[in-house]
């Protein structure tokens, strides 16, 4: 059985326009260049052409990744706090004298400049389950360090 996909319901909302652009907008860009590479080129000898290729190739197999997701996509309820950290919460911790706000998504969602962090990272499987209050050891690749729950929402 294939793993899960959790996603929020803007990460969802993110991933069907990503992939509309690429069926509608991408394919049409990558085969018009192609066309012309085809048309003004000699093939073999055109990088132009092994360029337009490869891109079709990315492209294809970005459809085809999005597509097998969205199969798995189950809908991480936001706000839905029982107390305790899990998907879809937002968690505010301490870490010595310093405050960071997360939320908590699904690896395909993990995007560390907008603070989301995945529940398989360190941080986020240290988190999950704790709640306001606790203090908890992350086991990390370069070492363990403790982190306060200040709020969970």
């Amino acid at each position: 059985m294939e793993k899960v996909i959790y996603l929020t319901k803007q990460g969802l909302k993110d991933l069907e326009e990503e992939l509309e652009h690429l069926r509608t907008v991408k394919r049409a860009e990558v085969a018009d260049r192609l066309k012309e590479a085809i048309e003004d080129y000699d093939m073999e000898d055109s990088t132009e052409f092994h360029f337009a290729k490869d891109e079709q190739s990315f492209v294809e197999g970005r459809i085809r990744t999005i597509e097998n997701m969205l199969a798995r996509v189950e809908v991480i309820e936001s706000g839905k706090s029982n107390g305790q950290v899990q998907l879809g919460s937002t968690v505010v911790v301490k870490d010595g004298r310093d405050m960071e706000t997360y939320i908590i998504v699904g690896t395909a969602e993990a995007n560390n400049r907008e603070r989301k962090i995945s529940d398989e990272s360190p941080l986020g499987r240290a988190l999950l389950g704790h709640e306001s209050g606790d203090e908890v050891e992350v086991m990390a690749p370069a070492g363990s360090f403790k982190v306060k729950i200040v709020k969970v929402h």
